[in-house]
């Protein structure tokens, strides 16, 4: 398992803590598109890669994002971009959802330490499943939150030897492979529009159904605060949505209000889907 990042807050923590892991090789790059090259040179090699950053790094590493995109991979490769709204830390309150829809990416989003622990192992195994890099979203109070975790010890990861094959039509992007690539990754996204239909980390809590709140991120803890009584659906899966699960949770409520962190990216979602 290689481990790479380039340090901000609120994402620094991360490899300070995945460097103390056995069997992890980690390393701070010179900067984030560094820091995600490398990971993408192990998942070429068929080994997992996980690249952290801040929001605004991916910006950084934009370039090799949409490079790998394309390409898929072969190891399971997660890319951590760690959103900070309010700009505690930050020379820009940006959400980067908007990433994952752009650059034809699964994204996660945890909406607590649990979810964050259970997420990574969904993220690995949809990245090495689906041939894609998958974005797992943070934001700074899920960043920096620490809560009990029901670690389970005999979780074991089925680890693929280091091995490169050579491929020319798979990695080398000249407009005659981009094309067929183009096809494979709308491909990807409808089937993982049918596979996070039933994805076991969405919830749907029924409960008075005047009102019915969808949210994501630690805006669900917020809207399970304040809104006690109303029925709820947690989405983890943030791109690609599950649109027959919200069709249905809103035929179960009379109104349906959203609650989320900085744009309207669930709102918009949400209305498309009419």
């Amino acid at each position: 398992v290689v481990a790479t990042a380039y340090p901000g807050t609120p994402s620094t923590e991360i490899l300070e803590n995945v460097a103390r892991m056995d069997g992890v090789y980690a390393e701070w790059s010179t900067n984030e598109k560094v820091a995600l090259e490398v990971g993408m040179g192990a998942a070429y090699g068929g080994v997992r890669a996980l690249v952290s950053m801040k929001h605004v790094g991916l910006n950084v590493a934009a370039d090799p994002l949409f490079a790998v995109s394309t390409t898929g991979i072969v190891g399971g490769l997660v890319i951590v971009s760690c959103d900070d709204p309010g700009e505690h830390s930050s020379q820009g309150e940006q959400d980067n959802r908007h990433f994952a829809r752009i650059a034809k990416v699964p994204m996660l989003e945890p909406t607590n330490s649990q979810d964050a622990y259970e997420l990574m192992e969904w993220a690995f195994n949809i990245s090495e499943e689906f041939d894609t890099p998958v974005l797992l979203r943070s934001t700074t109070r899920i960043s920096h939150c620490k809560t009990v975790v029901d670690v389970n010890k005999e979780r074991k990861a089925d680890l693929r030897p280091p091995s490169f094959t050579r491929s020319p039509a798979k990695y080398v992007m000249v407009p005659s492979n981009a094309r067929v690539r183009r096809h494979a990754m709308e491909e990807r996204i409808i089937k993982l529009q049918a596979y996070v239909e039933d994805f076991p980390l969405n919830e749907m809590l029924l409960a008075d159904r005047k009102l019915g709140v969808i949210s994501n991120g630690v805006a669900y803890q917020y809207a399970r605060e304040v809104f006690k009584d109303a029925s709820h659906l947690k989405l983890t899966t943030i791109y690609p949505i599950p649109a027959n699960l919200i069709r249905r949770f809103a035929q179960e409520v009379e109104r349906v209000v959203v609650v989320e962190e900085l744009d309207p990216y669930l709102e918009d979602e949400v209305r498309r889907l009419g």
